[in-house]
């Protein structure tokens, strides 16, 4: 047996009574969602505030339920502060809220051993999850054969990358900014997420703070263009 034989992931597909483990050489063979074996994916879509990453999320998860696939999914610090997965638009989803301690892969192993078949993860908000959970998406994909769609912000508040997206554009096989185009109140491209508290943007705190795009909030987020996130302008207010 050669190293790279050795440490080469176990295949897990085909976790279900009367399907065995899928052989060497299995990558013609199908799955039980009729996809071939070995076909799964890493996926992460990315995108400042307001861009539609959780209404495309839903979009994802309806567009392969509809084909008879079946999926969890996942959210951080939704906005709406419960396990769900929320929108601007209204659309809102039940979702399992991933903790420090949830570890991505015993959820879908919990799944198969209840008999439950799981295709694929919608993995929202997962700037927020941990470089941990990033590693098992990816674990799960290779491993797992379970196609795994992530969707998150890429910066936070100072401008710098969440740890768990910097790992994501490091692992995933296909990394998508969402096209959908968030202004800054110029009328620029909105690039950076900015927090505001007081009227002010602040450059300092904690890298995870609550906060909405309202101007009535306490500490709110507003999208500005790279010029005016320097400079700190929000732009003329009434």
């Amino acid at each position: 047996m050669t190293d790279d034989a050795a440490t080469a992931p176990t295949c897990l597909a085909h976790p279900f009574p009367g399907q065995p483990h899928a052989p060497a050489g299995c990558a013609a063979a199908r799955g039980l969602d009729g996809r071939p074996v070995h076909a799964a994916a890493l996926k992460f879509f990315w995108g400042p505030m307001d861009c539609g990453k959780s209404t495309m999320a839903l979009q994802m998860n309806y567009n392969h339920a509809r084909q008879g696939r079946r999926g969890l999914v996942t959210t951080r610090i939704d906005r709406s502060l419960g396990p769900q997965v929320t929108t601007r638009i209204g659309l809102a989803h039940e979702a399992i809220e991933v903790t420090d301690d949830l570890d991505l892969r015993a959820l879908v192993r919990g799944r198969w051993a209840d008999g439950v078949r799981v295709d694929y993860l919608i993995c929202d908000e997962a700037c927020f999850y941990t470089v941990e959970h990033v590693e098992q998406m990816a674990e799960l994909v290779d491993s797992y054969d379970v196609d795994v769609f992530a969707f998150g912000l890429a910066t936070d508040f100072r401008s710098r990358l969440f740890p768990a997206a910097q790992r994501l554009f490091e692992l995933a096989d296909e990394v998508a900014r969402i096209q959908v185009e968030v202004l800054c109140w110029c009328g620029r491209e909105g690039l950076l997420n900015a927090r505001v508290v007081d009227g002010r943007v602040v450059r300092e705190g904690a890298q995870v703070v609550i906060g909405d795009t309202v101007d009535t909030a306490e500490v709110r987020y507003q999208v500005l263009c790279r010029r005016h996130y320097r400079s700190g302008d929000l732009g003329p207010r009434d």
